[in-house]
């Protein structure tokens, strides 16, 4: 990863142990408080949200910048 690959997220939002479908929710929430162009950090360790998060963020018309998986975390950076 170069530095600009670097993604610097403006808000953290940490749904850590909250069970599904909250994190989708929380993170639609949550985008919609955003400025264009700010990108939002999603933890979650709901193994559902990997197919809910990204196709909801991507139908409200917002970019999924990344999304990795360390063991049962997946994090996911979202641009509004």
């Amino acid at each position: 990863m170069t530095e600009k690959d670097i993604i610097i997220p403006a808000y953290r939002l940490d749904t850590h142990g909250e069970p599904c479908p909250y994190p989708a929710v929380a993170t639609l929430e949550a985008m919609e408080q955003l400025k264009p162009g700010e990108i939002l950090e999603i933890i979650s360790d709901c193994p559902q949200s990997i197919n809910n998060i990204p196709v909801d963020a991507k139908n409200y018309g917002y970019k999924v910048l990344d999304i990795k998986q360390d063991g049962s975390t997946i994090y996911y950076w979202i641009q509004k």
